[in-house]
């Protein structure tokens, strides 16, 4: 059997990944390497065709990985690799049953996601910057990205891939392409309302005619994901902040506040574009952490003496 007997199936997946699942390129990527390497184990142990996988070449793989270094996070994302591959042979009839179906990775330990508290955002977004001129047109456009980053809680990607279409008008609302092509519709707060239409009027004196993006660099094209880091740790500087922060930071901030304050865990599930309700629930541990921090603060019963 021809080395083929495993590349061919391999590459129609990730063809699939790309045409039908439509998962972004970094994600495909990480596939793909998974992938590969596990390809690649097994034509070295004399397999040469996937339905002749089996539990036991899986565990031995990931043992070995282990062994390597590879952590538990790194090994729940490549037995889910496998576990999509074959998903999609079964489909296509190249293979009759799921070898990962018994099996798990370890759980990786669960850090809590770093998060700035209320009175802080609210310094980074509204107290005026030592060294920036307000008018200037890239404090509009930062001060525009970062309040509708928090307001809408967007990821990083997703608000880099904004267009200028997105906020005709006077929005109350955003669509916003996330994770996997999917759409949602988040609206959109009064700050973040206000900012957007004061760059959209500056927008145009920034942007090459043919650049549909929202957000542009001082080139007038669409800004990179570094640059809008960088700006966020500049404002962050400069007003005086003695943390580093990072745009995501302003998500998990949205979504804590917002758990916070209407303790409603299913919305801001939907409002986060989470495809599974556990991965909102990390904000219900920040929830009930800063609640912990209240009570120790406040209870007679809990303060040491």
């Amino acid at each position: 059997m021809s080395a083929s007997a495993l590349e061919d199936p391999l590459q129609r997946y990730l063809a699939h990944l790309r045409d039908e699942r439509r998962l972004a390129a970094l994600t495909r990527a990480h596939y793909a390497r998974d992938l590969n390497a596990f390809a690649t184990y097994l034509a070295a142990d004399g397999v040469s065709v996937w339905s002749a996988v089996d539990s036991q070449h899986i565990r031995q793989y990931m043992a070995r990985e282990h062994r390597r270094g590879l952590g538990s996070r790194s090994l729940q994302r490549l037995l889910s690799s496998i576990r999509g591959l074959y998903r999609y042979l079964q489909r296509e009839n190249l293979a009759q049953r799921d070898p990962t179906a018994d099996l798990s990775a370890p759980r990786p330990h669960q850090r809590l996601p770093r998060t700035l508290d209320v009175d802080t955002t609210a310094r980074l977004l509204d107290a005026p910057a030592a060294t920036s001129d307000p008018a200037d047109p890239l404090a509009v456009r930062d001060r525009a990205l970062f309040e509708l980053v928090y307001s809408a809680g967007l990821r990083l990607a997703e608000v880099a891939a904004l267009n200028a279409q997105a906020v005709a008008g006077d929005p109350d609302t955003l669509r916003v392409v996330g994770k996997g092509a999917k759409t949602r519709v988040v609206p959109i707060g009064r700050a973040a309302r206000e900012a957007l239409i004061t760059w959209r009027d500056q927008r145009s004196a920034m942007a090459q005619a043919d650049e549909p993006a929202l957000f542009v660099s001082q080139r007038g094209k669409r800004l990179s994901h570094r640059a809008i880091q960088m700006r966020l740790q500049g404002l962050a500087r400069e007003r005086g902040l003695d943390q580093p922060v990072n745009p995501h930071m302003l998500r998990h901030a949205f979504a804590t506040h917002l758990l916070e304050s209407s303790g409603d865990l299913r919305a801001v599930q939907e409002l986060l574009g989470h495809a599974d309700i556990s991965t909102t629930q990390i904000y219900a541990h920040l929830d009930f952490q800063h609640l912990a921090e209240v009570y120790d603060k406040a209870h007679p019963r809990a303060r040491r003496k």
